[in-house]
């Protein structure tokens, strides 16, 4: 039976106050969501020539097309906003030569994040496991979430579907609007119960943007960059391949810059199609001091038309 994400998918409902609508700032009030709406919001990451990172744009540098038409941006946001993030840690017993530079990597990432990030961490190979002590969802003290990073042990294979699934399920219960995966694995999915097609509806199904680290070795049957590819277009992250073990640190710090300089987008989509389609997103980004910018971000979502309840 498939399972489905139940409080907030990619069109959300929920009241969004950080955000403000496009348009004038003088008369732009705090931005909340009627109940009533549905609204794509688009973690977006923009870089210049050169692969930096850009800031300082507004809504006016951006344009938005659904399934190739033009939509109106109807808020956004350029700060550094606080984040959900899940750490999902791979501790397959492939695992247990390259551990130590991982977690350190991990950690890494942790105080190169906003401060006031809400953070857990799944450790998995045959089962997915939670690092923080029971009853604590999430937490923002860095040396609780370093004892999390280390509750795992390195042993059996790889359940890299169900710790996704396991960490969409669980981004849903934080308070943060924009929510991220990290995902660090050695190897290929060869334990999960989800297949890898009910993991990739739910990430169609979410704001979430995940990013992916593949530390394959050469000769692994079970390495599968492909998939890690996959889920970094699908959801507008990015997926990394270190060539070893000491190159994590460069690519964990990358990662948290990146999260913490991408834009909020946000727009209302139109009702054709009913629920259940594919839609396709493109963002372009122009700016007059800029010769060309490239923008990441979600490539496709699944649309679902309003509850009756939210429509009364």
């Amino acid at each position: 039976m498939k399972r489905r994400l139940a409080a907030q998918n990619l069109l959300v409902a929920s009241a969004v106050s950080c955000i403000s609508f496009a348009g004038n700032p003088a008369d732009q009030p705090e931005f909340k969501l009627r109940s009533d709406v549905r609204l794509v919001l688009l973690d977006v990451s923009v870089k210049d020539r050169e692969g930096g990172f850009v800031s300082g744009l507004s809504a006016g540098n951006f344009a938005v097309f659904e399934n190739r038409r033009p939509q109106r941006i109807t808020a956004f946001a350029n700060d550094d906003l606080p984040v959900t993030v899940g750490i999902l840690v791979d501790e397959s017993f492939s695992m247990t030569p390259k551990r130590a530079e991982v977690l350190a990597a991990a950690q890494t990432f942790i105080e190169e994040s906003n401060p006031r990030d809400e953070v857990f961490v799944l450790n998995f190979n045959d089962k997915v496991r939670r690092g923080l002590p029971d009853r604590i969802l999430f937490s923002d003290n860095i040396q609780q979430l370093g004892a999390a990073l280390h509750r795992g042990f390195p042993e059996g294979k790889t359940a890299m579907n169900d710790a996704i699934v396991a960490g969409l399920e669980q981004l849903e219960l934080g308070r943060r609007d924009k929510k991220t995966l990290v995902v660090i694995t050695d190897g290929g999915d060869n334990a999960s119960t989800h297949s890898r097609r009910e993991m990739i509806e739910m990430v169609e199904r979410t704001v979430a943007t995940v990013y992916t680290i593949g530390l394959y070795d050469a000769e692994d049957p079970y390495r599968d960059p492909g998939i890690l590819r996959q889920l970094a277009k699908i959801s507008g992250g990015a997926a990394y391949f270190p060539a070893s073990p000491s190159e994590m640190i460069p690519v964990c710090r990358r990662i948290a810059k990146d999260i913490r300089t991408r834009y909020t987008i946000g727009y209302i989509p139109p009702a054709e199609n009913g629920s259940g389609s594919i839609r396709h997103i493109r963002v372009r980004a122009t700016a007059r001091d800029h010769t060309k910018l490239s923008v990441r971000t979600r490539s496709s979502y699944s649309y679902d038309e309003p509850s009756n309840a939210s429509k009364e």
